[in-house]
């Protein structure tokens, strides 16, 4: 649930900057698409890890913003920049010792 390919950094996200408009995410995310987005922000809000907040105005407003028991997750994405920090330069270098021996991409 919590490492599937979108919720991750969907959550990231709103760990790092807060309420966010549906378009904000969408930008600060990047590769996402409308429709997946939508999806996901709705089984997570089901799930209890993302708060959606209506407001009737208009043009309504529909911000997202990370529930308490999504911030539960706040010392795992912790770990997560920790351990980039500390290994992706092994990444790094593995990427091109593969790429160097000509090896097709998975």
């Amino acid at each position: 649930m919590v490492f599937s390919r979108w919720t991750t950094p969907i959550l990231w996200v709103l760990n790092e900057f807060g309420r966010q408009r549906f378009v904000e995410l969408e930008r600060r995310i990047g590769t996402i698409t409308p429709k997946v987005l939508t999806q996901r922000l709705r089984q997570m809000e089901r799930d209890g890890l993302v708060v959606r907040t209506y407001h009737p105005e208009v043009p309504p407003r529909v911000e997202y913003e990370i529930s308490e028991l999504g911030l539960s997750l706040a010392p795992l994405f912790q770990h997560l920049v920790e351990w980039s920090h500390a290994h992706l330069h092994e990444v790094a270098a593995s990427r091109t010792d593969y790429d160097d021996r000509g090896q097709p991409m998975p």
